[in-house]
Formats: C-alpha cells, structure tokens, sequence
C-alpha cells in the first residue's frame, strides 16, 4: 500500500495491576498477590495480533504502557509487546513510546532496560511532594524516594513527564505555592498536575460521603487552578490541555491523538479504542475484570466486550467534549470532516452564542476554543453547548 494512504495510529497497551489500590484512583486497576506473566504476556500478543489483522497498513505515531503500573512488567515482556508492534505496523521515525510508573517501583538497572529495548518517555505518578500528602492518597512512597526517582529518571530518560495531584483537603493556596515550586526544580518539559475529584466507587467517595474530611471549596480551587497556570506558564511549561503543561513541541503526542479525536487501539483489561474503518468511527470496549479478559482473549483473540458503530451525532459530541480541553481548541473543518456537520447542526446556535458573548467561548480562525475562564467551568460549559 502507498505511503499516503497509511493512515496514523496510536496504541495504548493496558497493564491492570499495582502494588495497592489509591482511595482516589477510579482506574481498572487491581492488586493481585500472584500474577503469572508469561500467560499475560501471551494473552496481550494475542489481542495485538488480531487488532493488526483488523488494521493493517497503518503508522503507528505513539504507544503507551498504562495501567495500573505497567512498570511492574519484566523488561523482557515489554519487549516482547514492542517488538510485536513492529512486526506488525510500521512505526514513524519519531514514535513516541511512553511507560507509567511510580516511584516505589523504580530500580536503575531494570529502567535502564526499559530505555534501552525503546521506551523513550517516562511518566512518574509523584501525586505530592508532601508526606503527610502522600499518606492521605494512599501513595507507598515517601518524598525522599520521589526525589531520588526523579533524579534516575531524568539520568536515563530523554523525555519525561510527572503527574501532581492539588487542590487536596486542608491545602492552602500558600502551602500549595511553595509545593508546586519545589516540583519545577525537578520539571523538565511536561508536567501533569491533576485538582483531586472524588469519583463514585473509589475508597474516597465513601469516606467523603461520611464527612471524613472535607475538600476546597469551589472558590479555593479555582485560584489554585489560575496560579498553578499561570506559575508554570512563567516557567515555559505552557498549558495546552485542562491538566497538561509541557514546552512547546513537548506535549504528549499520545494523549493529544485522543484529545484531537485520532484513531487509536486500546489492548489489554478495560482498555478503549475509537478507529476510522469503512467511513465509519467505531467504538470498542474490552471487559474490564482482568481474569475474564484473560479468558475471552486466550480462548477467541480479544477480550472486546462491546463494539459499537458510531452515529454521527456521538462523533459529533465526542469530538466536542475532547477538543475543547485543548488551549488550541476544536477544529471545526475536521468536525465537519468527521461527523459529516457543522458546527451548529446539533448545536442550538443561542446556546453557543451566549457562551461566546459571556466569554466563556472563543471561535476564531475556524477554531472553538474555551477561554481561561471558561475552562474553569468546562463541564458546565460543554453542557450547556450539547443541550438541545
């Protein structure tokens, strides 16, 4: 097949387990006392093989290992996963190759390996740089061990990224100032800095819900959100997404495919995908619980729970919904392009003119942007945009 008709391709290969379940974390994480990974490993090629038969001759721009904690695999398995990968797609020359990790599980030898079989770009969940912090999220490492992560980190790895979790129960915009700047001595090129949300399921809604603790106001978490924006802006880590700041030509290729609506393969427990096929997006979904995605995947070839052919309606408010996270915001031509309508066609045009005149929203050069503020309030504001 020509070059020009190989479409691109990110690839997220999705490994369920870690050493403990955070209070927070509302991911298809799992702990497990005994895992064999030989049969893991077997059951992941699998699945990859039949997703390369079902999307042959493209280039692939990006993978990623998340989880879970990916880095818990032997070097030796996830190897074996790339070089699959390589057997079965053709890779771009600049392919960025990402593995999550925490600092618990980092040991100089085996991340050596890591980089040296291909992994180009690490990222750590530091989460605080505050111990007393770090015991409230569930976390297993201490600020001593992230310090010394990061300096590992940043000796092997040419790219890295790590993620802070802020805007926690009884943290002052004070405290959280002198925090965000102790983490910039140890920032390179892209830093993730996630507000804590207690997400229904999770250890912490339970004991949010028995008034355990409190969490900051709205008012208290929108400045910190505004300084942490503007400090790091300062820094030259611009904010190109919600929760994203990276210098520029640094953000996370992988992540900015799913934001920009790009195809994408999920392997592995619960993982997603949305690809383009036949002129049609489709969704898929893998089972979620670990052992009965093992199952399905060994005994027919994938673990795929549901596959769905999208309507150009959920293309349309999907798209919608990612892009305007992006500071660069949605690009209309290419809403057009994918779901088939304009902007206004699902879209009550009063709607989206009252968002612009409150200056919420921004369309300019064919692009719908939210504004500062109105990436404050981007729920309320996306659903206020969908409503019809």
């Amino acid at each position: 097949m020509e070059e020009a008709t190989k479409k691109s391709l990110s690839l997220y290969i999705h490994w369920p387990f870690c050493e403990n379940k955070c209070p927070y974390c509302d991911f298809n994480s799992h702990v497990r006392a005994n895992i064999k990974e030989k049969r893991w490993e077997q059951a992941l090629l699998r699945e990859l093989s039949t997703e390369a038969n079902s999307f042959p001759n493209r280039r692939v721009s990006s993978i990623f290992f998340g989880g879970g904690t990916p880095s818990l695999m032997a070097p030796e398995t996830v190897s074996s996963l790339l070089q699959a990968i390589n057997n079965y797609w053709e890779l771009e020359d600049n392919v960025e190759i990402t593995l999550e990790a925490n600092p618990s599980s980092i040991d100089k030898l085996r991340f050596k390996d890591f980089h040296a079989i291909g992994i180009n770009r690490l990222s750590l969940g530091v989460q605080a740089f505050n111990d007393s912090a770090l015991e409230f999220l569930g976390r297993t490492h201490t600020v001593q061990e992230v310090i010394k992560a990061l300096e590992l980190v940043r000796e092997i790895f040419p790219k890295y990224s790590f993620d802070l979790i802020y805007c926690r129960p009884g943290q002052t915009l004070k405290s959280w100032s002198m925090e965000l700047k102790f983490a910039l001595n140890f920032a390179k090129s892209h830093l993730a800095l996630y507000q804590l949300t207690i997400e229904r399921g999770t250890a912490f809604f339970a004991r949010h819900r028995k008034a355990e603790f409190k969490m900051p106001d709205a008012d208290s978490a929108a400045k910190q959100y505004e300084y942490t924006r503007d400090i790091l802006s300062y820094a030259g880590l611009t904010h190109y997404e919600v929760s994203n700041h990276s210098k520029p030509g640094e953000e996370c290729r992988h992540n900015l495919t799913y934001w920009r609506y790009g195809d994408y393969v999920g392997v592995g427990p619960g993982a997603h995908g949305r690809i383009s096929k036949s002129g049609n997006k489709w969704a898929y979904r893998r089972i979620s619980n670990p052992e009965k995605w093992l199952e399905q995947t060994e005994a027919r070839g994938d673990g795929i729970q549901k596959k769905t052919k999208l309507t150009q309606k959920q293309v349309f408010q999907e798209m919608v919904l990612m892009g305007l996270r992006l500071t660069e915001g949605l690009d209309l031509r290419e809403l057009n392009k994918q779901s088939g309508f304009a902007i206004n066609h699902w879209i009550k045009p009063n709607n989206l003119q009252l968002l612009i005149d409150k200056k919420l929203l921004d369309l300019e050069d064919g692009k719908l942007r939210a504004t500062d503020t109105g990436l404050l309030c981007l729920d309320a504001v996306i659903t206020k945009l969908l409503t019809v």
